[in-house]
Order: structure tokens, then sequence, then C-alpha cells
């Protein structure tokens, strides 16, 4: 028991030294980032909403042939 809580005790140490060595980024940073993920969000979203109303659309094409 005394062994585990130990090595809880050396890794809560070891954890807390990394965390002090981690810069964070400061606003602009941070506002760019967020900027970049929105628009690559927005633009993905254009992709998969411009695949699925071709699709729908060929769907309906084809089914058409068949009198479906």
């Amino acid at each position: 028991m005394m062994a585990q809580i130990q090595k809880t005790r050396q890794f809560t140490l070891e954890s807390w030294a990394e965390i002090q060595k981690v810069t964070w980024p400061d606003y602009p940073q941070l506002k760019n980032a967020t900027l970049v993920i929105i628009v690559f969000v927005i633009l993905v979203s254009m992709v998969i909403w411009l695949m699925d109303l071709s699709l729908r659309t060929i769907i309906g094409w084809v089914m058409g042939l068949f009198g479906a």
C-alpha cells in the first residue's frame, strides 16, 4: 500500500513539473487559432453539404429512371 502511495505522489510531482514547462498561448495566438478552426469547420461543413446535395440529386435521378 505504501509503495502505491509513493508511486502516486511521484507521478503527481512529475506531472506538476511538466505542466510548469508548458508555454500557454497568448490572446492573439488563441484568437488566430480559434478563427482558423471556425473557418475550417465551415469549409468542411460546406463540402459535406455539397456532397449530400449532389448524391441526393443523382440518386433521385437514377430512381426516376426506374420509376421509383
